[in-house]
């Protein structure tokens, strides 16, 4: 991880509305989640795929050209798209942009992720 969430303090505050993972460019993108894709197109010259998915989430990635399409049904774990190389202040070759939301409130994506197992092993 490149850049950590940091959510704005309002709705058009300063912040960082999601993470930025480090890659490779061509590296494929894969969804989050079960969801039906709502977008997938530029947005201000950057390549955008948004995945609307159960209980009102909406995730994004960015740049990811994208092989999907706005209304396309998706599993978790389905190709996007690959990595676009020009995410701005990306320390590597290419960071994708990862977001999340619930209506119009920004969370942090990293929460989807499965926390990993702790196991405690006897010394010696």
């Amino acid at each position: 991880m490149t850049r950590t969430f940091d959510p704005p303090p309002d709705r058009y505050g300063a912040g960082h509305r999601g993470v930025d993972l480090a890659g490779s460019p061509g590296s494929v993108v894969l969804a989050a989640g079960d969801g039906v894709v709502v977008f997938a197109g530029m947005v201000a010259g950057r390549p955008v795929v948004s995945v609307d998915h159960p209980g009102g989430l909406r995730t994004t990635y960015e740049p990811v050209d994208a092989v999907v399409g706005a209304g396309q049904v998706v599993a978790r774990g389905s190709p996007l798209g690959t990595l676009a190389a020009g995410h701005a202040g990306c320390p590597a070759a290419a960071c994708l942009h990862w977001g999340l939301r619930r209506g119009e409130v920004y969370l942090d994506p990293l929460g989807l992720l499965e926390p990993p197992e702790v196991r405690l092993l006897p010394m010696g």
